[in-house]
């Protein structure tokens, strides 16, 4: 009888763990027992799953008490993957997690790693915790899988169910158990790849050619800019040709993006290879915050605003739209620039939890908009923003500048 356990119940690990707990038994487990407690209330509060989704989820139990997963035989880890300050891979969740799993890994369980990380990264780093742990040796009493993750936070179309999964083992014999189990909940189908190594590799590269695209497209907004052509329509004239790639500028943060790259250029370095196009791109796509709080100071000015002690206001701080994660989130970089500069900066966000914004980022979010500003700067396009009064918040020349290029071209100052 197979039993999951799902290590880790954020953004990833709680839509994963909810689908298998339709059709298997399933321990959802998460070291954090505040969100234990919501859950088995009924409440995510990532909102990627509802409260009528989790009540369909009736084979699955929460825990935040290790001895609770002693009974599971599949293990699902799930656990976030981040970068340090030196922007190095940061395997510490991972780590802690697979001694986790090693303490009551059992002979014949399988251990199948979504943590988007470097290839090799399963063999080289979490194998060897998992045998000194439990004792057991690789391959031969246990055995591993790696189905790199593919959530994309906020997106309630494309789903755990509707995007077809990567699959992997580290036996042929597993690698196939590993994509059948999958396959019970995968409705778009799975994609064995021959090895965990390749699983990995095709799971890192695909944020890193989005992050390269993106910084393509930044770049062209930089050199726009100096022509006094906006690159928004630039980007519409030339998607008129069918196979050009429909990517706009902006900032890049969140969970994956602006990370994973950093996974496979740390790996390439330790072989002895350089990587150019990548770190060019991270470069470009890091510094745009800084850019775009620039430009902003630079607009103030020649509209003869006050800069010292300016009161301007962010709109937005998740690292996208209509979705309250905040992790990684470059709109922090636009707010540290300007306050360089002496401004006031309010942060109104309603989607982002006030408590977790202050701990991560030492930032307080405005609760309402009572006040005129010297400068808006729409950083993400929350449908709630659709609502705001502008004419309340703004001066006859306060600048207006849109980062996401959604608001209408004749309302605002500029955009990126």
């Amino acid at each position: 009888m197979v039993k999951i356990g799902v290590i880790g119940l954020g953004y990833v690990g709680l839509p994963l763990a909810v689908e298998f707990g339709k059709v298997l038994p399933v321990i959802g487990f998460d070291i954090n027992q505040d969100r234990i407690k919501e859950l088995q209330r009924g409440y995510d509060r990532t909102l990627e799953v509802d409260t009528e989704e989790l009540k369909l989820s009736t084979m699955m139990s929460y825990s935040f008490d290790v001895r609770d997963l002693k009974e599971v035989n599949h293990f699902i880890v799930t656990v976030p993957t981040p970068i340090d300050e030196f922007k190095k891979p940061d395997l510490r969740p991972l780590e802690s997690a697979s001694r986790t799993v090693g303490g009551v890994l059992k002979k014949g369980d399988i251990v199948i790693y979504e943590s988007t990380v470097y290839p090799g990264c399963t063999e080289e780093v979490c194998v060897p915790i998992l045998e000194k742990v439990s004792g057991l040796k690789f391959n031969v009493d246990f055995y591993c899988g790696y189905s790199p993750e593919r959530i994309n936070p906020g997106d309630k179309v494309h789903r755990v169910t509707t995007i077809k999964k990567v699959t992997s083992g580290s036996t042929p014999e597993i690698a196939e158990k590993v994509d059948q189990l999958y396959r019970k909940i995968v409705v778009a189908g799975t994609h064995k790849a021959s090895s965990l190594k390749v699983a990995e590799a095709a799971k890192v590269i695909e944020n890193s050619q989005r992050d390269v695209n993106i910084a393509f497209v930044n770049e062209l907004a930089l050199i726009f800019e100096r022509m006094g052509i906006d690159t928004h329509e630039v980007l519409e004239a030339a998607g008129t040709k069918w196979n050009f790639l429909p990517f706009k500028p902006g900032l890049v943060g969140g969970h994956c993006i602006g990370v994973d790259p950093y996974y496979l250029t740390h790996k390439a370095e330790s072989l002895g290879y350089h990587p150019e196009v990548i770190l060019s791109g991270r470069r470009i796509n890091d510094n745009m915050g800084a850019h775009i709080a620039n430009s902003v100071i630079k607009l103030m000015a020649q509209n003869d605003l006050p800069i010292k002690n300016a009161d301007v206001l962010v709109l937005g701080i998740t690292f996208k739209e209509n979705c309250p994660d905040i992790r990684n989130s470059k709109v922090v970089d636009i707010i540290g620039e300007l306050q360089s500069f002496g401004v006031r900066v309010d942060i109104y966000d309603p989607l982002a939890d006030s408590g977790e914004v202050n701990h991560e980022y030492q930032l307080d979010l405005t609760k309402e908009l009572n006040k005129k500003y010297h400068s808006i700067i729409l950083a993400v396009s929350h449908q709630e923003f659709d609502k705001i009064d502008w004419a309340s918040i703004r001066y006859d020349n306060t600048v207006v500048y849109d980062v996401k290029g959604q608001l209408n071209r004749d309302a605002i100052t500029a955009r990126l």
